[in-house]
């Protein structure tokens, strides 16, 4: 028989979901979890940080409270960490944005966690591929997305090329063979 106890449903009604109370708490009084499988690469760990910058926070980390003044996250590991950023500190005075769940046992915090990372889906290739084309015709620079997207230009290249390289790159004498004199 598990420890666990029988999951308890959300409280109904908007007042009393979590996001309907964001709280601004000094980074200090978090600390990060220590069951958290999710990992984020460099590159995206960047990109968050350009995404707060340009865009402002837009997503609050997920927290429980310990009951000692310190709160734990549950989910938003990486915009914890990126909010001891100097340039981003400097955007809130150090606070960072927090939802607190309702008291949450152990396995349940574990859980969220997990559904947390798993509900967030995956980005699709040929998706991102009309993203960027779309930029390239609204007369965004290859240049300018690779830098505000974290991404390689030959991943801008790539996603713009989607299949369509000889049109865009050809001469007109693509066509003609190589000849050695």
């Amino acid at each position: 028989m598990s420890d666990c106890p029988t999951p308890a449903r959300a409280e109904a009604g908007v007042d009393a979901q979590p996001v309907s109370a964001v709280r601004w708490l000094s980074r200090e009084v978090i600390t990060a979890n220590q069951w958290n499988p999710n990992t984020q690469a460099p590159p995206e760990f960047r990109l968050l940080k350009v995404s707060i910058l340009e865009n402002g926070w837009t997503q609050p980390i997920v927290v429980r409270d310990q009951d000692d003044g310190t709160f734990e996250v549950v989910d938003g590991y990486h915009r914890w960490k990126i909010g001891g950023d100097r340039d981003v500190a400097a955007l809130t005075n150090g606070l960072v944005p927090v939802v607190v769940l309702p008291p949450t046992d152990a396995a349940t915090a574990r859980m969220a966690t997990i559904r947390h990372n798993r509900a967030r889906g995956t980005h699709h290739v040929l998706g991102m591929a009309d993203i960027v084309a779309d930029l390239l015709k609204l007369g965004i620079s290859p240049e300018e997305i690779a830098r505000r997207l974290e991404m390689d230009p030959e991943e801008v290249d790539r996603l713009a090329d989607r299949g369509n390289m000889l049109t865009r790159f050809a001469p007109d004498t693509f066509n003609q063979g190589w000849t050695v004199g």
